[in-house]
């Protein structure tokens, strides 16, 4: 039986780890987390907010995932997107998912991100 997502790996080019640290850690505010030394060999890092884990690997023959993606829930959706421009990252909002307001940007290897967040109930009418 599933019981829990234990991370999303993502793959991007050798040598873009700061570039990676920088998008990650001071755009997104997450923090890195150590990988095992075996693991650190191989290039590469992770990341963690609360329980969200997202692990970057190398990959020689890189390729972005434009369609792929993870989808990271996010509280205060409009102050996040705010967040993500005002550190020169791009954001494309996408209103076709019913029930959730969302957008979606890139890392700094050209990996698609979706940001979301459950829009409250339909305002009522008096």
């Amino acid at each position: 039986m599933l019981t829990a997502l234990d991370h999303v790996q993502l793959a991007a080019p050798p040598g873009s780890e700061d570039r990676l640290r920088a998008y990650y850690q001071e755009v997104l505010g997450m923090t890195e987390v150590p990988k095992p030394p075996v693991l650190a060999a191989r290039g590469g890092c992770w990341f963690a907010a609360g329980p969200v884990r997202l692990h970057l690997g190398v990959e020689e023959d890189f390729t972005p995932a434009r369609k792929a993606h993870p989808g990271l829930r996010v509280t205060g959706i409009e102050g996040y997107a705010r967040r993500l421009r005002d550190r020169g990252a791009e954001v494309v909002w996408d209103d076709a998912l019913p029930g959730h307001r969302r957008f979606y940007s890139q890392d700094p290897v050209g990996n698609r991100l979706e940001f979301l967040e459950a829009a409250g109930p339909p305002a009522r009418e008096a």
